[in-house]
């Protein structure tokens, strides 16, 4: 298993029956291909479908069916499809419980930036601007440490922000934790065969240690 299936498996398990979920472009995807069987949720992507299945297999795609990232997707019983004004309605309206998005940085403060490095090309800022503030709760699915070993969990962000104070959850390959307003940052677990000291000293920010710190599992 590599670090973004275990991230995804690992948010799987925030789920629970009766949600309205959004998965953002990227690693956020791979969650629906990991939910459990038993859990009964509505995945909604952006670009107008409420009721998004697992990844389509290979040979199996349906040419319309796709979700914000392009990919072919398969559908549950129960789905409807609209435009994306309707879809941002959804959104902005405070429809969806969780959306799950990727992160560039995030800080002790819950500030998020996943949507560009100066001086590199983008396509902009797309849906994530609206999903941090229009979420009921946001988890970010991410690398605890960039390509060169830096951390990317700050007690500042560096990069333009996405939104101010909107992460929950961080899920990274090497943790999970909570931001907890006026304490900040909580360590809730740690990935196996590592120890407290070990996440802190990839991650800038403080970390408070939960008295209920476990072992993440998947």
């Amino acid at each position: 298993m590599n670090n973004r299936e275990f991230i995804a498996k690992r948010i799987a398990k925030e789920l629970k029956d009766g949600d309205v979920v959004n998965l953002g472009i990227g690693m956020p995807t791979m969650v629906a291909d990991y939910i459990p069987e038993d859990v009964h949720i509505m995945l909604q992507a952006e670009d107008g479908i409420l009721g998004v299945g697992p990844r389509a297999v290979p040979g199996e795609e349906n040419l319309d069916c796709i979700d914000a990232g392009g990919n072919y997707v398969t559908t549950v019983k129960g789905a409807c499809y609209f435009d994306s004004s309707t879809s941002f309605c959804i959104i902005r309206g405070g429809h969806v419980d969780i959306t799950v998005l990727g992160a560039l940085e995030v800080d002790e403060e819950g500030n998020v930036a996943n949507w560009m490095v100066p001086g590199k090309k983008v396509p902009g800022m797309g849906g994530a601007m609206d999903l941090v503030v229009g979420a009921r709760k946001v988890i970010l699915a991410m690398e605890h440490v960039n390509k060169n070993g830096a951390p990317k969990i700050l007690k500042k962000c560096r990069l333009p922000l996405t939104a101010v104070n909107v992460a929950k959850t961080i899920v990274t390959d090497m943790a999970v934790i909570e931001v907890v307003p006026h304490k900040g940052l909580v360590l809730k677990e740690v990935a196996p065969g590592l120890t407290p000291e070990d996440v802190q000293k990839a991650t800038e920010a403080r970390l408070t240690i939960s008295p209920d710190l476990k072992v993440i599992e998947v």
